[in-house]
């Protein structure tokens, strides 16, 4: 870790002292990510964080456009979410301090075993989509604006293929819900690999194609900018967030596994 990261970190905690709490209570609000909710992380690493330093974390668990939504309306005192050119985005507008790199991990592709479309050991992802496409076979999508489905369409893009059509179902709603979708209609769907693991109703589903560069996923964490909105409780997030990227948060995120599978790798300071 640079002096300059340290800095800034330590700049963070001292932000705004005025704003730390009020009338004691030590609680912040998190806008993130049903991925990092429904993987099971939060539920193992935020009570450690609260036992050391007594603040409770309250988290909103969203797509990531949703959470970004709420970030900019002040309704969140610290921003958790995986879609980087958003999160830069962000801080670019004057709505969050600074984005620092937290874990991650990567999206596969899952399908039903039969795999229709043809797609196991795929070159590309894009090249799986544009085959999913040409099958007509059945795809379901988040399509919430989330990180996840943000990063489908990049996909779909890449493939030069407009999704629509009686095959292509968007569900609206979080990735576990869209693997139940996905399950029940024996169809293809991108996941995070963390939801994917702690998902339990797989059913005939299968990952079918992985490791592709473009599907890596970094999540980053912002402090929301006291500067916009004076209630943030900028002290308590900067704790969350020095916590998070520091020793005791890392050792935390890299010891998450169900099943013996990592979900997620911490990456602060790389």
């Amino acid at each position: 870790m640079t002096k300059v990261f340290s800095a800034v970190l330590a700049s963070l905690v001292c932000f705004v002292v005025s704003s730390v709490a009020v009338a004691g209570e030590k609680f912040i609000t998190v806008a993130s990510t049903t991925s990092t909710a429904n993987s099971g992380l939060f539920d193992d690493i935020l009570p450690k964080f609260t036992a050391k330093t007594g603040i409770e974390v309250r988290v909103v668990a969203v797509g990531t456009g949703q959470a970004i939504r709420l970030a900019k309306n002040g309704d969140a005192d610290v921003l958790f979410v995986h879609h980087r050119p958003s999160e830069e985005k962000f801080v670019a507008e004057g709505y969050g301090v600074k984005r620092f790199g937290v874990m991650y991990n990567d999206f596969v592709i899952a399908g039903p075993q039969s795999d229709p479309a043809g797609i196991k050991g795929c070159k590309t992802a894009a090249d799986s989509f544009k085959k999913i496409a040409l099958a007509k076979a059945p795809y379901a999508s988040r399509g919430d604006d989330s990180g996840t489905h943000k990063r489908e369409k990049s996909v779909w893009k890449a493939a030069g293929v407009d999704a629509m059509g009686s095959w292509y179902r968007s569900t609206g709603s979080g990735m576990g819900a869209t693997l139940n979708t996905a399950s029940a209609m024996n169809a293809y769907a991108l996941s995070d690999r963390g939801t994917w693991i702690s998902f339990k109703n797989k059913g005939g589903l299968q990952v079918l194609c992985e490791g592709d560069k473009a599907l890596f996923n970094p999540y980053g964490v912002i402090l929301v900018n006291p500067k916009k909105f004076s209630h943030i409780k900028a002290g308590l997030g900067g704790a969350f967030i020095q916590w998070l990227v520091g020793a005791d948060g890392q050792k935390a995120i890299g010891s998450f596994r169900l099943g013996g599978q990592i979900l997620f790798t911490p990456s602060a300071g790389s």
